[in-house]
């Protein structure tokens, strides 16, 4: 009879504990206590990369919804993912020269940003606030942010989610997008835990300004010199913030203690891919932009965004003819952009110049380089996903190109790849040039790519062979 009472009372406090447990698992994030990884359910469903999704979006006033496009003013409509209809989300176009270009010519296949709590608080998709489809603007392949981030993701730098999606418009087909996480609150939670740091996504207002703020230089004391950066942040911020930030532009400008306001690791990490894929349209390039600042405890982050005319896909500023295949494929790791420029970008300028930091850089791209493409983990992927889409961009009634271009442009970028890491591998032991300047010297030692022609990737003429197709 004891024995009998023992148990149902070892039963009894098995049952509690459990329950307490249990409460404490759910509330973990709440009381500050985070997991080493976290995964979020909408991780592995529609970021789940292995399959093409479904989207379709229901809105009663579509055609009003293109026309206004350019306004970039959300619009109230459902959305049904994978077969699970989200009620009441926010959905605009988005871009910038893109959004713009795609109107200009006559088209209508914008990329847009889904809101799930922009009319409902608290609405989301499996724990996701905000979330892009991304058109594939001037991007044959339809893999260059695909890879990019994959590539990023490879070498341990915080980067979006993503997944192909096939997109209807109340039920009616309107084409492949790549879904993207965006950074914001679900990411950073995602990436930095519930007690994460601020976020912001520097960007110039003009870019006939000096911008130095986007630049991450440091200009002054005062908070009102760096508008593009606090004007574009992606968390609540307040004038400690402010200060925390620009101490830390302050610590990078002087070059001195810079691990006291630089994750330096993670930002060789990031140069390492960003270098990689010759993304002129970026932080290391004229624009200076697209990219998103993390900052936490006054330690500086940078982050991954917007490779759509990466690949060497940038026109402005570039050379007369476009189409220099042989200097992008070995474009110089060690002097990615001019003097002028990189003397102005001192997240990359400053890091560099220490031996210390410059010789891990070298080790990362020794293992970049050897891991994920000598390896040939690079070739399968892109393969792999360029055949899972290829029915889908077939189909595609809104696409910028013809199959047959999107054909030649995953041949290219697949060709671009290997051959830029045949480049940077003999970069790394000595046998190419690896600055701007060497390789004027010694033009004759660099991997040879004349089997690409660059504006196969995607270019502005297309749109118009788009929208003359379109008339027909």
């Amino acid at each position: 009879m004891l024995k009998h009472r023992q148990t149902d009372r070892i039963c009894i406090a098995a049952v509690v504990l459990a329950c307490i447990l249990t409460a404490g698992v759910l509330r973990a994030e709440e009381l500050g206590i985070q997991p080493l990884s976290v995964s979020p359910a909408y991780a592995g469903r529609l970021f789940d990369d292995s399959r093409v999704h479904t989207v379709d979006i229901r809105m009663a006033d579509w055609e009003e919804f293109t026309e206004q496009a350019t306004e970039e003013i959300y619009r109230e409509c459902d959305v049904e993912i994978d077969g699970e209809l989200f009620s009441s989300v926010g959905l605009r176009a988005k871009g910038n020269n893109s959004l713009h270009l795609t109107e200009e010519y006559g088209l209508k296949r914008y990329s847009l940003k889904i809101e799930f709590d922009h009319f409902q608080e608290g609405n989301t998709y499996y724990g996701l606030d905000k979330m892009s489809l991304d058109a594939s603007f001037q991007d044959n392949s339809y893999l260059k942010n695909y890879l990019a981030y994959d590539m990023m993701e490879y070498m341990e730098v915080p980067s979006p989610l993503c997944s192909y999606a096939w997109v209807t418009v109340n039920g009616e087909e309107w084409g492949l997008f790549l879904a993207v996480e965006e950074p914001e609150d679900a990411f950073l939670r995602r990436n930095y835990g519930v007690n994460h740091g601020n976020l912001y996504k520097p960007d110039y207002r003009s870019l006939e300004e000096e911008n130095r703020d986007v630049a991450l230089q440091y200009i002054s004391e005062d908070p009102e010199d760096y508008d593009n950066i606090f004007r574009n942040a992606k968390t609540d911020i307040g004038r400690k913030d402010q200060e925390r930030l620009i101490r830390s532009l302050q610590i990078l400008s002087d070059g001195e203690d810079i691990e006291a306001a630089v994750n330096v690791d993670q930002v060789l990490r990031y140069f390492t891919v960003q270098v990689f894929v010759v993304n002129l349209d970026s932080y290391l390039g004229r624009t200076g932009h697209n990219y998103f600042l993390y900052e936490e405890d006054g330690i500086l982050s940078i982050l991954p965004w917007d490779y759509n005319l990466a690949y060497v896909t940038y026109s402005l500023g570039m050379p007369d003819p476009v189409n220099d295949s042989l200097l992008y494929v070995n474009y110089p790791i060690d002097t990615p952009e001019s003097g002028e420029i990189m003397l102005n970008r001192p997240l990359y300028h400053n890091v560099m110049i220490k031996d210390e930091y410059f010789a891990r850089y070298h080790e990362y791209f020794d293992r970049f380089i050897r891991e994920y493409f000598e390896s040939g983990m690079f070739e399968k992927k892109a393969a792999r996903t360029a055949e899972m889409i290829a029915p889908f961009v077939k189909q595609d009634p809104t696409a910028f190109c013809s199959y047959e271009d999107h054909l030649t442009a995953v041949d290219t970028i697949m060709k671009f790849c290997m051959l830029r890491a045949e480049s940077v591998r003999g970069q790394l032991e000595g046998r190419i040039p690896s600055t701007i300047r060497g390789q004027k010297a010694d033009p004759w030692s660099r991997v040879d790519a004349s089997d690409i022609w660059i504006p196969d990737l995607g270019e502005i003429a297309d749109l118009e062979a788009a929208a003359n197709e379109e008339l027909q």
